[in-house]
Formats: C-alpha cells, sequence, structure tokens
C-alpha cells in the first residue's frame, strides 16, 4: 500500500510540473507574439494611442470615461485628447474650436527608436499645427504606452494608455 501512495505521489509530481511549464511556455509565446504586433504596428505607422488616465502637472490623474486618442498614420496624425492645466498667451479658452489638444497634422516629422530595455521612444513633431510642438510616445513591448504631449502656449501633460491596430474602415 505505500508504495502505490508513492507511485501515485510521483505520478502526480510529473503531472504538475509539465503542467507548469506548459502554462509559462504558452504565456511567453503569447507575450512574443504581442510584442512582435506592436512592433509592427509601429514600423508601420499606423496605429491609435487610447488613452485611459491623464496626468496634468498642477494635479493627480483623472480617469478618462470616454474615447480619447491619439492616431498615427504614415500621412497623418489625428489627435482627440482633453487637456486641463494651466494655459499662457494664444491658447483660446473662449473658442469652441481650441478646446482639448485637438488637430490634424499632415505635415510632421516620425522617429522611432528603440529602447534599451524593452519597446521605443516615438517622437513626433507637427509642422502645420500653431499650438503643438512635441508629442513623445514610449511603448512597451505589450503595448502599454505613455504620451506627453508639449506645446507652446500650454502646461505639458502627460497621458497613459495602450496602442493598438486601427480600426477597419467600412467602404
Amino acid at each position: 500500500m505505500k508504495i502505490l501512495k508513492n507511485i501515485f505521489f510521483v505520478v502526480f509530481l510529473a503531472f504538475a510540473a509539465t503542467q507548469t511549464v506548459s502554462a509559462q511556455s504558452t504565456k511567453a509565446e503569447k507575450e512574443a507574439k504581442k510584442a512582435a504586433e506592436i512592433k509592427q504596428l509601429i514600423n508601420n505607422k499606423d496605429f491609435v494611442f487610447q488613452a485611459v488616465y491623464m496626468y496634468p502637472l498642477g494635479g493627480g490623474q483623472r480617469y478618462l470615461n470616454t474615447y480619447y486618442d491619439l492616431k498615427v498614420g504614415k500621412d497623418t496624425v489625428e489627435s482627440f485628447l482633453p487637456y486641463f492645466g494651466v494655459a499662457y498667451s494664444g491658447a483660446g479658452y473662449n473658442s469652441n474650436e481650441d478646446n482639448g489638444i485637438k488637430f490634424t497634422s499632415k505635415k510632421f516629422s516620425y522617429q522611432d527608436t528603440p529602447r534599451k530595455k524593452d519597446g521605443w521612444n516615438i517622437n513626433i513633431r507637427p509642422e502645420d499645427t500653431r499650438s503643438i510642438n512635441r508629442l513623445t510616445l514610449t511603448v512597451a513591448s505589450n503595448g502599454n504606452a505613455d504620451l506627453t504631449v508639449i506645446s507652446n502656449n500650454r502646461q505639458s501633460i502627460r497621458f497613459s494608455g495602450y496602442i493598438k491596430e486601427k480600426p477597419k474602415t467600412k467602404n
């Protein structure tokens, strides 16, 4: 009877060990697949940064419960982001068209560089918008990202969220 218990225990340990190794390799495979997808989106300059939180310089974080994003394409950068913070001269608080960080740029520079550990740094400089100086995206290989917006006439602001594929448009 004691031998039967020992055999059962050894079989149980062997089964448990193979399940753990299998689960770890599946997780690693999923992470590698996700990293390859994110790398392809960045290399193709065809992705959406979905903002989830915003971090104004003068206050705490705020959860964004509606859809705010930055769409990046080969020939267009389109921003629809909120803004809280201090505005300097020329920032129209009284104008509906100047609320938030909303613009479409067709003339911009795009530079992506790999980070030392994992992920990428992406610098976008719109040349045909009067208020935005630079957009800096820091993207991790799992798709999580931070966006810092540096403006000519407002305090800088940071957003956190994630990178995803652009939705397919129906023709």
